[in-house]
């Protein structure tokens, strides 16, 4: 049974169509990157999954359950989607942690609000995702304080804390320079070691190729072209892939 199962997601803005039925699935443990131009409609599909956009159409599946169907066309209250939300967690590509927190209060603030165990419970299960993610000497640093590169490590430990089913990437490390690249794909690559599943939405052509176990290539709302890394990088069918593949040359 797949962790995840995606059917026909369809999104529009207006009269503007940004998602063109959608469909995919990804079993337990497997990283999924999704490509493509800007405007295509990854980081759109991604909110999609994180409700923080309604798709008009389509179903979300988790474990085998339901837990959205367009076709209903009902508004859901404020805490059964804070309960949906619960299966992903995601990492925006701008951070999004709390200034005026601490590094520990930023990773400790949803599972205490959740009330996922006792303060002292909840307080070391973030300090071993912070020594995770390589930051147990930032424990008491703020927002601030820190790097680039330390912030989206700091959100990627953030995001674990709930223990999601499915680990979102909305571009990590297009918001770092490039020498703050490596230390962010570094730690995503070492949560594919410990079987998580993730979703990542990136411009690093050389990581999608190297870790992911799925790529899919979208282009003006539509998966234009999935695989293996090997058949989509290696050998790709579509003229929109290979024109986009030879845009992005310098950084496969």
């Amino acid at each position: 049974m797949s962790v995840l199962e995606v059917k026909n997601i369809q999104k529009s803005f207006g009269k503007t169509e940004v998602l063109k039925n959608i469909s995919f699935s990804l079993e337990k443990g497997e990283v999924l990157s999704i490509i493509g131009s800007s405007g295509s409609g990854k980081t759109t599909l991604l909110r999609c999954l994180n409700f923080l956009e309604f798709a008009e159409g389509g179903t979300i599946s988790v474990n085998g359950e339901k837990i959205y169907d367009g076709s209903e066309k009902r508004s859901m209250k404020e805490n059964e989607i804070r309960m949906k939300r619960l299966h992903f967690g995601l990492v925006f590509q701008d951070f999004n942690l709390f200034p005026q927190y601490n590094v520990l209060k930023n990773v400790m603030l949803a599972p205490t609000l959740l009330k996922l165990g006792t303060e002292e419970e909840i307080e070391a299960g973030a300090r071993a995702l912070i020594a995770r993610v390589g930051l147990s000497d930032k424990t008491e640093s703020y927002p601030c304080e820190l790097s680039g590169g330390q912030k989206q490590r700091v959100a990627i430990a953030r995001a674990l804390a709930l223990n999601p089913d499915i680990l979102c990437f909305d571009e990590p490390t297009s918001a770092l320079d490039p020498e703050l690249t490596g230390e962010v794909l570094k730690v995503i690559k070492s949560l594919k070691n410990g079987d998580s599943t993730m979703i990542v939405v990136t411009h690093e052509m050389g990581f999608a190729k190297e870790v992911s176990d799925k790529v899919i290539f979208m282009a003006d709302g539509i998966i234009e072209e999935e695989g293996t890394p090997e058949d989509v990088f290696g050998n790709p069918k579509s003229a929109k892939m290979r024109a986009f593949l030879s845009k992005s040359f310098e950084n496969i």
